[in-house]
């Protein structure tokens, strides 16, 4: 079977056989049927989209005499067996003229071509111009065609041809109706080529299919002559490896096992598969290009899962792979290969490029989280989901080989813990439900494949000096002197009540030294206002102040503390906040272990963090209230037409 033949039998003989190109066939169709024809039709697309194919179907149209030899012969479905039809198809049509322009550019040639315009057809009821490439005449051949194109005989008709309608002038353009043709996608080219294959009785790989969909770059023509050629290729069958042979192209799942290392920061898997790469002698600034490419598919799958490219025929396997990324790990490693790809030029080989940007990426991945969690998609929740909706979307998401918890166990909220932690407890403590949790708890995740040497110490240097004066006094002295606290906390964030009002001592200090202003709290009842209260003499700082200022408590039975985590801030959980939050808290005369419970927050509840940005933009609208009814602020207006730049009103300590 050659290209010839198989192209031939395939192509389209009316438009209803057009693949691809729905809008121009409505179009020319209705024309057709109701008797509205223009005199000059331009089709424009890529290469292989079929615009000779449709120029030549609607020369048919105009001249299939199956319904008359009358001009109410004209039909929008050509019967193929006339003998205008035929001639048509086998090219010897006397009234369909086919001109290349771009080896008749001169204008001696075209004003030979338009002598004979003036003269009726010879045997059809058209005489039909089919001018291929029209883009390449030149001026004088164009300025020798307008008056003719303009106002043409009425037995003549005039099709364009091009890829490149911008080189025509605005004058042609003006008279012409113009047809965009569609870039066939690689969804479209599989489909069409799936059909022919199984009419033809070849058989073949679908992943064979989805190469030579991308290879044909939007060309229907390139995808059935790289058709033929694996026909060919693979004697009689189209296979994979056949396919990314004939072709010389990455093999497209290579890429997709890098992605999936750099999810499970498998650093020996990620050198391994750059190893079984380098076997085949790639291009590996290509390499680095098709990872950058699945980066970016990532991200569009977090943020619109709908809008994945499926070029590669590899959508679900994208959407799998998205939700084991973090947004902010993606990003990274993105900019990390783009940068990398320039960097290569420098590089001693491109091999050694490759692994080192590789490497890059998982070295400056925050320290933060051991292994990236789940990310249920898409990142984007609409406001109308509530948090039973979300919570449970995430565990369908979740492959889990867990067996199916009790009834009981389901009754209670979703708690997240960070890997490592201690086991959790539920609300409600008993037997069956602390079973069923530890059933159900995620295996531990690995750290990373570096050594991290006193990790701990590393994460307490984080933020320095956090706690230093509430540690530097001791209890007797606080318990001796308990003068309100005026002043702010140095080497922490300003409390929102240091200014309006003062903060008793007895809501922050240690139970031994008031031992009778916090019953609650050493009775088990931590409540979201005790939370509120005692957040900044906690001492947290960084990130670890970022993520428990962003919860609210959910319950607490002396022994477990479950936080409601806002659900923007779910990619922040890490042990080493859960330990810091969990030593704060002991300092204080509170020792509990930290769970984190993901859901919306409750607008009837402030977080720490709500709380803080409420006061300060009270304290700051306040200060610009005084400062718009200070004497002075305005005689300056009056005098020189001044104006308060109310973002600029900053509080006295936060000048400090």
């Amino acid at each position: 079977m050659s290209y010839q033949v198989l192209a031939r039998k395939w192509r389209p003989r009316t438009f209803h056989e057009l693949v691809g190109q729905a809008h121009v066939q409505r179009a020319l169709v209705n024309a057709l049927d109701q008797g509205r024809l223009h005199h000059a039709y331009l089709f424009t697309g890529t290469r292989g989209v079929g615009k000779t194919t449709l120029a030549r179907i609607l020369a048919k149209c105009l001249n299939c005499t199956a319904n008359g030899r009358g001009d109410e012969g004209i039909t929008s479905t050509p019967c193929g067996q006339c003998d205008s039809c035929q001639a048509i198809d086998e090219g010897r049509f006397v009234d369909l003229i086919e001109v290349d322009a771009a080896s008749r550019t001169k204008v001696e040639d075209t004003r030979e071509l338009l002598d004979n315009v003036q003269y009726a057809p010879t045997q059809g009821r058209y005489k039909v111009y089919l001018i291929d490439e029209v883009h390449m005449l030149s001026t004088s051949s164009f300025n020798a065609l307008l008056k003719t194109l303009e106002e043409p005989p009425p037995h003549v008709k005039f099709l364009l041809a091009t890829t490149d309608p911008q080189k025509l002038p605005p004058t042609v353009l003006s008279r012409c109706l113009q047809f965009t043709l569609k870039h066939m996608p690689p969804e479209r080219v599989v489909e069409h080529l799936t059909y022919v294959l199984g009419e033809e009785g070849v058989a073949f790989d679908e992943s064979a299919l989805w190469l030579l969909g991308k290879a044909a770059e939007g060309s229907m023509r390139d995808a059935m002559s790289l058709t033929d050629q694996a026909i060919a290729f693979g004697q009689g069958a189209v296979r994979h490896a056949d396919v990314a042979a004939m072709l010389g192209t990455l093999d497209h799942r290579h890429i997709l096992g890098l992605a999936e290392s750099l999810a499970d920061v498998d650093v020996q898997r990620l050198l391994s598969e750059v190893a079984e790469l380098a076997e085949q002698g790639p291009d590996f600034a290509a390499v680095l290009d098709e990872l950058s490419s699945i980066l970016h598919r990532l991200a569009v799958a977090q943020m619109v899962p709908d809008a994945v490219d499926n070029s590669h025929g590899d959508r679900d396997a994208i959407l799998q792979l998205a939700s084991r990324f973090t947004a902010e790990d993606i990003q990274l490693y993105y900019q990390i290969g783009i940068q990398g790809r320039g960097d290569m030029v420098h590089a001693p080989d491109l091999r050694s490029a490759l692994e080192m940007t590789l490497l890059r990426m998982l070295a400056f991945r925050p320290q933060g989280v051991p292994k990236p969690p789940r990310t249920p998609l898409p990142l984007r929740r609409e406001p109308s989901q509530s948090a039973a909706t979300e919570t449970s979307a995430q565990v369908a998401e979740t492959p889990s080989p867990a067996p199916q918890p009790s009834p009981a166990a389901d009754a209670r909220p979703e708690v997240h813990s960070t890997p490592g932690a201690q086991p959790e407890t539920p609300l409600e403590p008993s037997p069956e439900q602390t079973a069923s949790a530890a059933e159900e708890e995620p295996p531990l995740q690995e750290p990373p494949p570096w050594a991290v040497e006193a990790d701990t110490q590393a994460a307490e240097v984080e933020a320095p000096q956090q706690a230093s004066e509430p540690e530097a006094m001791s209890e007797s002295e606080l318990a001796t002197e308990p003068k309100p606290v005026t002043e702010p906390v140095p080497g922490s964030a300003p409390s929102p009540d240091a200014e309006p009002q003062t903060v008793e001592p007895s809501t922050v200090l240690a139970p031994e030294a008031f031992p009778e202003s916090r019953p609650d709290i050493q009775s088990g009842k931590l409540d979201n206002a005790q939370w509120l209260q005692c957040f900044d003499s906690l001492g947290l700082g960084g990130l670890t102040r970022n993520l428990a200022g962003n919860c609210l408590v959910e319950s607490d039975d002396g022994t477990l503390l479950t936080l409601r985590l806002d659900p923007s801030q779910e990619a922040m959980q890490a042990e080493v906040h859960q330990t810091r939050i969990e030593r704060a808290l002991k300092e204080q005369g509170m020792p509990r272990r930290i769970a984190f419970y993901v859901a919306e927050l409750s607008n009837s509840l402030e977080t720490p963090r709500q709380r803080e940005e409420r006061l300060n933009k009270e304290r700051h609208a306040q200060a610009v209230d005084l400062l718009n009814h200070d004497p002075q602020v305005q005689k300056l207006q009056q005098a020189f037409g001044a104006k308060l730049i109310e973002s600029s009103v900053k509080p006295a300590d936060a000048m400090r």
